[in-house]
């Protein structure tokens, strides 16, 4: 029991962080904590009123003599000298401790806690949560906001008393997949991307993270109360990238145009051949030969058009279109499209599609042009190995919240110096009959979508290409009545 009492001393009595002593009925302090010594100075044979008010005799209205008297909790605010002529506002507790044949009381414990230091807390937590640089709001069970802090008030105007949505988002209803929601369902953290719009209109990108803040009856597993959200705004950052994009898309537009010359004289001589070869067969009165110019005018118009098509589709910026999208789906539809082209060049073509992949925010069609050139490419590679019966897979799946479409054949692969210039020049491997920007434009609208794209290959073993596309950069659907933020929440 000693041992107990020991330890009660030690950790509970000694390190309390607030002022407490004991008092004997004379008044005199026989025991003090160290939150009291720290605060008041020494204690040892002096009276509480000697220390605390620089008095040579007990109070007029002594809270602690009435105490003694009758053995009553009291309660009072007072004005209390801390050292020197410094004096702070404390709120003091008298109470009862121990008994004895007297009719009141031995001792009594005094605690005291020191107000100006609960209101400078106070000020300091009010001066953090009004000046940090982010975003924050306390949200109630209904979405409405009860607090937002000053860089939140300015970025979105007047906040309290409405509903979040209406002030990040200017909807007029909730978002789906709203983090504060979700917190007030399951009680844990949440993070996400979102998109807003400012007082002034403008569109503002930020991460948000909604916590629990208080519940039920301060249970730590009851229902959640109240949300607290911050949100870091990341526009800065995401026009950076814009940039960096768009600056390697010129760079890459810039390298293809130098080529550029090169490759349309390639298609005038094939151009002119194909006149010089009809114009010989029409002089000669010889229609196979006719016939032969007609298609090599034919193959060189198409290559010319589809030169200038894919240069078109490169260098100009078309805003991608984007809805969700079942990937499988997809990836079906351009299975499809290859099959007989497949077939008819002995090449198998497979598809292995995970099952349950959740849609995902893309351009339907740019997605559909980067794997239709993956294929084809892939069907060629097939095509010039000297390997029987190669097949090009097709495959989707996701992992770690990041989305793939991997294309994958085992024809003749490349070397490393081939490897190397796939994506950065006016580069074709399939001479005359290739323009050198399938793989430009790939990597163009998978960088538009926030994803990128890899490619291992070895040379007469085969080549695969792998798209990643992580769905929190993916761009976001604007469906009919919705925002460009993909319905998701926010700071919405």
């Amino acid at each position: 029991m000693g041992e107990i009492q020991d330890l009660l001393h030690d950790h509970l009595f000694e390190q309390a962080p607030i002022m407490v002593a004991v008092l004997d009925a004379g008044f005199e302090i026989v025991e003090a904590n160290g939150r009291f010594r720290e605060v008041f100075g020494p204690w040892n044979g002096k009276r509480c009123y000697e220390l605390l008010k620089r008095r040579d005799a007990p109070c007029e209205r002594c809270m602690a003599a009435w105490t003694f008297e009758d053995g009553k909790v009291r309660v009072c605010d007072d004005r209390l000298h801390m050292g020197g002529d410094v004096t702070s506002h404390f709120v003091v507790r008298v109470a009862p401790l121990g008994s004895g044949a007297r009719p009141g009381p031995p001792y009594l414990v005094w605690i005291g806690s020191n107000v100006n230091e609960a209101s400078s807390l106070r000020h300091e937590n009010e001066l953090l949560f009004e000046r940090a640089p982010s975003y924050i709001t306390v949200l109630d069970r209904d979405l409405q906001i009860v607090r937002a802090n000053r860089k939140m008030r300015e970025t979105f105007g007047r906040a309290w008393g409405k509903r979040c949505y209406q002030v990040y988002k200017r909807r007029d209803r909730p978002c789906r997949e709203c983090p504060a929601l979700m917190v007030f369902e399951d009680g844990q953290d949440h993070t996400s991307s979102q998109v807003g719009m400012s007082a002034s209109g403008e569109e503002t990108h930020y991460v948000v993270t909604a916590s629990p803040l208080s519940r039920e009856a301060g249970d730590p597993n009851g229902r959640v109360n109240f949300v607290i959200e911050m949100a870091t705004d990341v526009t800065h950052l995401h026009n950076l990238e814009k940039e960096k994009l768009e600056a390697e898309r010129m760079a890459a537009v810039g390298q293809t145009v130098a080529g550029l010359a090169h490759g349309i004289k390639n298609v005038l001589m094939g151009l002119e051949g194909g006149i010089y070869v009809m114009q010989s067969g029409l002089s000669k009165n010889e229609t196979e030969r006719v016939q032969r110019g007609m298609e090599m005018l034919s193959r060189n118009v198409e290559k010319i058009s589809a030169l200038v098509k894919n240069l078109l589709g490169f260098s100009k910026g078309r805003v991608p279109s984007v809805a969700l999208v079942d990937p499988n789906a997809l990836a079906r539809e351009v299975l499809e499209l290859f099959r007989e082209t497949a077939g008819k060049s002995g090449v198998r073509l497979a598809g292995h599609l995970q099952p349950g992949l959740a849609p995902a925010p893309l351009d339907a069609e740019g997605i559909h042009t980067c794997l239709s050139n993956l294929i084809s490419n892939a069907i060629d590679a097939c095509q010039t190995s000297e390997k029987p019966g190669c097949q090009v897979r097709l495959a989707t799946s996701e992992e770690k919240g990041v989305l793939v479409f991997e294309v994958s054949d085992d024809g003749c692969g490349m070397d490393y110096e081939v490897k190397k210039k796939i994506f950065t020049t006016f580069f074709t491997t399939k001479g005359a009959g290739g323009t050198g920007l399938g793989l430009l434009l790939t990597r163009k609208i998978v960088q538009e979508h926030g994803g990128r794209i890899l490619v291992e290959s070895q040379e007469g073993q085969g080549t695969s290409f792998r798209i990643l596309l992580p769905r929190e950069r993916l761009p976001k659907p604007a469906g009919p009545g919705e925002d460009n933020d993909g319905n998701a929440a926010g700071p919405r």
